[in-house]
């Protein structure tokens, strides 16, 4: 049986019955395995959750990296394109992944387990984005603040991903649209001096107040 299998399985069960199995011994039952041999490719629910995520996103990378016209786009245009691919290839399982959000919240959580893997392979994906983007002169280098880009576009993944979960238009155009606005106000406050203006006058107001 492939991982891929699996992991597909165990998503129909969780939408079906609206919970995860009881028990990898069930769930293996289910698929007619041992529960060994389900220990062989994941550990846990909890790492099939993961390896669902980190999926999609390696996924998508590697169909932008083998595309020759994404390696000539801008770091604008290239982080653009990403989103794009990644909302279309999560749309083949936008129950499951409505299934995460937090019905308290009606948002899926930053610091959910499942995002582990997934956030540390795109926060590497973001700094080389940022580093080809200060290369280019896209973005401004500012010491001790272009290092911390990367989460800055870690929080507008996750403000990417839960406009779409909550997204009721038409072909979820309005998330292409949120997607466009988002990318382009990012790159002009780390590419043009909007970031520097802030912080000389937060230095002023400092000074004032002391």
């Amino acid at each position: 049986m492939e991982k891929s299998t699996i992991r597909k399985k165990y998503i129909e069960f969780v939408l079906e019955e609206g919970k995860k199995p009881a028990s990898v011994f069930s769930f293996a039952k289910k698929l007619k395995m041992n529960e060994s041999d389900f220990y062989g490719f994941y550990s846990s629910f909890e790492a099939i959750e993961k390896d669902f995520w980190s999926s999609i996103f390696t996924e998508t990378l590697e169909q932008l990296e083998a595309d020759t016209t994404y390696q000539g786009y801008s770091a604008r245009e290239k982080l653009l394109a990403f989103y794009y691919l990644w909302i279309q290839k999560l749309r083949d399982n936008r129950s499951y992944v409505v299934s995460f959000k937090d019905q308290n919240i009606k948002s899926i959580p930053m610091n959910i387990n499942g995002f582990d893997d997934f956030r540390q392979k795109f926060l590497k994906y973001a700094e080389n984005i940022i580093s080809e983007g200060v290369d280019k002169n896209e973005i401004k280098f500012r010491k001790y603040i272009t290092d911390k880009y990367t989460h800055g576009f870690w929080l507008q993944t996750m403000f990417v991903l839960n406009y779409w979960v909550g997204d009721s238009s038409e072909n979820f155009e309005m998330t292409d649209a949120a997607i466009e606005k988002a990318v382009n106000l990012s790159f002009k406050l780390i590419s043009d001096n909007v970031i520097d203006n802030v912080i000389d006058f937060g230095k002023f107001i400092f000074q004032k107040a002391v």
